[in-house]
């Protein structure tokens, strides 16, 4: 029984050992890859200035009273339909 635990450990440290190789070869071929893309790559384009916003138009100065009293009933009628 010891015999088949001792291999058991050293097959689990074998393995265990090969991956860890081959995470540190693919983090270091990683790094790698990332300077020879920036070095060799294409420019990363320059983003263009900000231009500003254009100014939204604005509401009439004045609202109709029908169409003023039209908006407050729908209002209400939807807040009174809509209740949580």
């Amino acid at each position: 029984m010891s015999e088949l635990m001792s291999q058991a450990i050293d097959l689990m440290v074998a393995g265990m050992g090969f991956v860890f190789v081959f995470l540190i070869i693919l983090v270091f071929a990683t790094l790698l890859m990332s300077k020879l893309v920036h070095r060799f790559g294409p420019p990363e384009p320059v983003a263009p200035a900000r231009t500003p916003q254009r100014a939204r138009p604005s509401a009439p100065s004045s609202v109709d009273p029908d169409t003023a009293e039209a908006i407050k009933k729908a209002i209400a009628q939807y807040r009174s339909r809509h209740k949580k």
